[in-house]
């Protein structure tokens, strides 16, 4: 029942996380058997519990018992025009595109 669990809830992390997001899947390590993690660490040591989701940095994460997943809630997907870059704004975690020579005008996207 608990792989099940598991199951369903890498499933969900999957369906949130689009296909042109960027995503990463951190097996759990087991160091000492006597002493089992009790949950997921993060890139700045901060302990999660089992079965918790997360979003820190514009990263949807979930901790399960086979690791740590995260995925980039920033996507774009698209090709940039040479004439065009993509802002990223980190407060409202969303992108846009627009033009070198005038960043207040958006560009369409190819």
């Amino acid at each position: 029942m608990a792989s099940l669990r598991v199951f369903v809830c890498l499933l969900g992390l999957v369906v949130l996380c689009h296909s042109d997001s960027s995503c990463f899947f951190k097996e759990l390590e087991v160091k000492d058997k006597a002493n089992p993690p009790k949950g997921c660490e993060d890139k700045d040591g901060k302990l999660h519990d089992f079965d918790t989701a997360w979003e820190r940095d514009c990263n949807e994460c979930y901790c399960s018992r086979t690791g740590l997943s995260c995925c980039n809630m920033i996507s774009y997907a698209g090709l940039v025009p040479d004439e065009c870059e993509l802002v990223v704004d980190r407060t409202t975690c969303s992108a846009k595109m627009v033009q070198k020579s005038d960043k207040t005008k958006e560009c369409n996207p190819l």
